[in-house]
C-alpha cells in the first residue's frame, strides 16, 4: 500500500548532525569534481570530442565536469531509439512505471546532501536553496508516481444498457524535455519523469550550465530500473540541436522551461507541420515572471519588508517566482522601505559551501553583465538605495539590490531582470497597487500583505496571476501544494506539482463496447 503523499522536509542545519551530514556530501562531490560524462542514446555510453564545460560560478577555476555534446546525427539516432522504445515503454503497467519513480525517489533520499552538494557546486546554490531543490525533485518523483496511480484507470463516463463506455488517457510519443539552471535538479527530474510515467520516451537537453546534476539524475533512473532508450541524455547547443528535435516531425511534445524568448521562439516552431508530421505538437511551457509584492496600508509591515528580501534575493533573485518588484501604498512606502534596506545590509554575500552565506553568486559571465547593465539602468530610473555593485574576478558575485520610487511604467519594473535587483514603487491606494501589479506582461506569482478582508478578496479575483500568496513572499511553492505555473507571457500555465499536470502528457481515448 502507497502512503499517503506528504512533501520531503527541509533539512534544519542548526542540528550539528545536519551539518556534518553536509559537510561530507561536499566532500564526496568535491572528490569526482572534473570528470568526464558521456550521452545516454539507449542505454549506451557515447563519448564525443565536443564537450560542454560545467565551472562553478563561485569559483570560475574549479571544473565541475565535462559532459559531452550531442550533434544533430546524435540526435536523430536518439530520436529514432526513443521512438522506437515507445512501441514497448507505452504498453509497460502504470503501476511498473510508477514503482520507477518511487525507486528513483528512495535513492536520491539516501543521497540527498550529496544531490544538495552538487546544486552548490554546479549552481552556486546556498545551502538551503540547495537544500529545497532537492527535496522538491523527490516531491515530484513521489507526486507525480501517485497521480498516476490515480489516472491509470481513467475516468468514469456515463454507459447506458446494452453499451459500455470507457475513457482513459494513453501517452503521446517522444518528447523533448528541455530544463532550466536555476533549479537544475528539480525542474529537470519533474518534467523528465511526468513524462515517462506517462508512458512516453524522452530525449531530455539540460541546461548548458548546470548539465552534471542531469547526469547523475540519468544514472539514478537506470538504477531504479528504467529500461533503456526511454531516457535519452543528450545535451548540447540549444541552435544545433534544440532547434532540430523541437522541429522534428517524430517529436510529439516539448516540455520547456527558461526564458521568455525561448519559450516564445520553441511555440512558433513547434506550431509549424514538418513533412511527415500527423500531429499538432503539443507545448508545455514554464517561462519569465516580473513578480511583485503588494503592501497595504493595513499590513504587518515587518513581514512585508522579510517578505520582499526573502523573495527577491533567495538563490540571488534567479527563480522565475522572485520578488522584482515592490509596489507599497503610499501611506506606509517610507518605513517597508527603510526596513527592507536595513534587512538587506544584514544579508552575506559569498561562496555557497560557507553555512553561513545566505546568498551566493549568479550562475555565469553572461548573466553578470546583464543584470549589472540593468543595475545602471536602474539607477537612472530610480534611487539606488542599497547593493547595485558587483564582482566578476573570482566567482560571479553581484550585491543584493534595492531601487526606490521606480515609475510603474520604468524599465526594470517591466523587463527580468533574473537577479537580485529590486525595485520599489509607490501607489496611492490599494486599488492603484493591484492595478500596477497586473501592468506586465507576465503573470507568475504574485503577494499581498494585508489585513483587510475585503482586499484580499479583491486581490483573489483581479490579480492576474497563476500562484497568488497572501501574507507571506511569493516564492516557494511546493509539490502538491502550491500547483505551479503562471498567465500570459510566464506560459501555458501547466502547474507543475498539480492534479492535472500528467494528463497533458497524455490524450484521451473514449471506447464503447455494444452488447
Amino acid at each position: 500500500m502507497v502512503q499517503a503523499y506528504k512533501h520531503e522536509p527541509f533539512t534544519n542545519f542548526s542540528e550539528e548532525s545536519n551539518k556534518k551530514a553536509y559537510l561530507e556530501g561536499l566532500k564526496l562531490v568535491e572528490s569526482y569534481l572534473g570528470q568526464d560524462y558521456d550521452l545516454v542514446i539507449g542505454g549506451e555510453r557515447i563519448s564525443t570530442e565536443d564537450k560542454i564545460v560545467s565551472i562553478n560560478p563561485a569559483n570560475k577555476e574549479e571544473v565541475i565536469g565535462r559532459v559531452s555534446k550531442a550533434n544533430r546525427e546524435l540526435a536523430e539516432k536518439a530520436m529514432q531509439v526513443a521512438d522506437e522504445t515507445f512501441k514497448t515503454w507505452r504498453k509497460v503497467k502504470p503501476e511498473s512505471r510508477a514503482d520507477i519513480l518511487f525507486r528513483a525517489a528512495a535513492i536520491i533520499r539516501r543521497r540527498k546532501h550529496e544531490f544538495s552538494a552538487l546544486l552548490t557546486k554546479e549552481a552556486g546554490k546556498p545551502w538551503n536553496e540547495a537544500d529545497a531543490d532537492t527535496a522538491e525533485a523527490i516531491d515530484f518523483l513521489e507526486y507525480y508516481a501517485r497521480q498516476m496511480l490515480k489516472l491509470k484507470d481513467g475516468v468514469p463516463v456515463e454507459s447506458r444498457p446494452g453499451e459500455y463506455n470507457q475513457y482513459n488517457y494513453i501517452p503521446l510519443g517522444v518528447g523533448i524535455i528541455i530544463s532550466p539552471w536555476n533549479f537544475p535538479f528539480a525542474i529537470m527530474a519533474g518534467t523528465t519523469v511526468a513524462a515517462i510515467v506517462t508512458g512516453n520516451t524522452v530525449l531530455l537537453k539540460p541546461a548548458s550550465t548546470t548539465p552534471i546534476i542531469a547526469a547523475k539524475f540519468v544514472e539514478v533512473m537506470e538504477e531504479a530500473g528504467l529500461p533503456a532508450g526511454v531516457l535519452n541524455f543528450v545535451p548540447g547547443s540549444g541552435a544545433e540541436v534544440g532547434d532540430y528535435l523541437v522541429d522534428h516531425p517524430r517529436t510529439r511534445f516539448i516540455s520547456f522551461t527558461g526564458s521568455r524568448d525561448v519559450g516564445i521562439r520553441i511555440y512558433e516552431r513547434a506550431a509549424k507541420v514538418n513533412e511527415g508530421q500527423i500531429w499538432l505538437k503539443r507545448v508545455i511551457a514554464e517561462m519569465g515572471g516580473k513578480d511583485t509584492i503588494v503592501v497595504d496600508s493595513d499590513a504587518d509591515l515587518e513581514l512585508a519588508a522579510q517578505s520582499i528580501v526573502k523573495s527577491a534575493f533567495g538563490f540571488s533573485g534567479q527563480k522565475c517566482s522572485a520578488c522584482s518588484r515592490a509596489v507599497i501604498v503610499e501611506d506606509v512606502y517610507d518605513q517597508v522601505l527603510a526596513r527592507a534596506v536595513e534587512l538587506t545590509k544584514e544579508l552575506t554575500v559569498g561562496d555557497p559551501t560557507d553555512p553561513t552565506t545566505f546568498m551566493g553568486p549568479v550562475i555565469d559571465n553572461a548573466a553578470f553583465k546583464k543584470i549589472m547593465e540593468y543595475v545602471e539602468i536602474g539607477k537612472q530610473e530610480g534611487r539606488l538605495m542599497t547593493g547595485g555593485e558587483g564582482d566578476n574576478s573570482k566567482g560571479f558575485f553581484i550585491q543584493p539590490t534595492i531601487i526606490a520610487d521606480v515609475d510603474p511604467k520604468a524599465r526594470i519594473m517591466q523587463e527580468e531582470i533574473f537577479g537580485p535587483v529590486v525595485a520599489f514603487a509607490k501607489a496611492k491606494d490599494f486599488d492603484h497597487a493591484i492595478e500596477i501589479a497586473n501592468n506586465t506582461e507576465y503573470g507568475l506569482t504574485g503577494a499581498v500583505i494585508t489585513n483587510n478582508r475585503a482586499h484580499i478578496e479583491k486581490a483573489r479575483e483581479d490579480f492576474h496571476v497563476g500562484n497568488l500568496y497572501f501574507n507571506r513572499g511569493c516564492t516557494g511553492a511546493i509539490v502538491g501544494y502550491q500547483p505551479f505555473g503562471g498567465f500570459n507571457m510566464s506560459g501555458t500555465d501547466s502547474k507543475a506539482g498539480g492534479p492535472d499536470y500528467l494528463v497533458l502528457h497524455m490524450q484521451a481515448k473514449t471506447t464503447s463496447e455494444m452488447f
